[in-house]
């Protein structure tokens, strides 16, 4: 059975490596919970799951919390993926490159990174990859 749209997972994703920790509070778990809960209800998404991956590298796709997001996805349970700025879906541009490009659009799931003004709905920009 086929799960309708509007009951698909909104996945709130937070990503915080201990480099990142150098950056200051801008960019901790807290904070971004905090961004993405309340882009999240001004938007009227539904149905959202927090995935935090706290103390892992964004060049690495091994992240618990990543990894569990992404089964969820391939099992079709996932509708719209938001970060805080595209730098905590990871760090390695030629896999976000192929998540965005190719996995993200098979999957049909929206990407969304709000400070980077980046929806995958409105198409993506040409200068993403300069962006990662």
């Amino acid at each position: 059975m086929k799960q309708l749209e509007r009951d698909k997972i909104t996945a709130l994703y937070c990503r915080l490596s201990r480099d990142d920790e150098l950056a200051g509070e801008s960019n901790s778990i807290k904070n971004q919970k905090l961004i993405l809960s309340k882009y999240a209800e001004d938007n009227k998404f539904q149905n959202i799951k927090f995935f935090v991956d706290d103390g892992y590298s964004g060049t690495t796709f091994t992240r618990p919390a990543f990894m569990e997001m992404m089964e969820l996805a391939d099992g079709g349970q996932i509708g719209t993926i938001i970060v805080k700025d595209h730098s905590r879906l990871g760090r390695n541009r030629l896999v976000v490159g192929q998540l965005l490009e190719e996995d993200f659009v098979i999957l049909n799931i929206r990407y969304i990174a709000i400070m980077d003004n980046i929806d995958s709905s409105k198409g993506l920009n040409d200068f993403l990859p300069i962006q990662d």
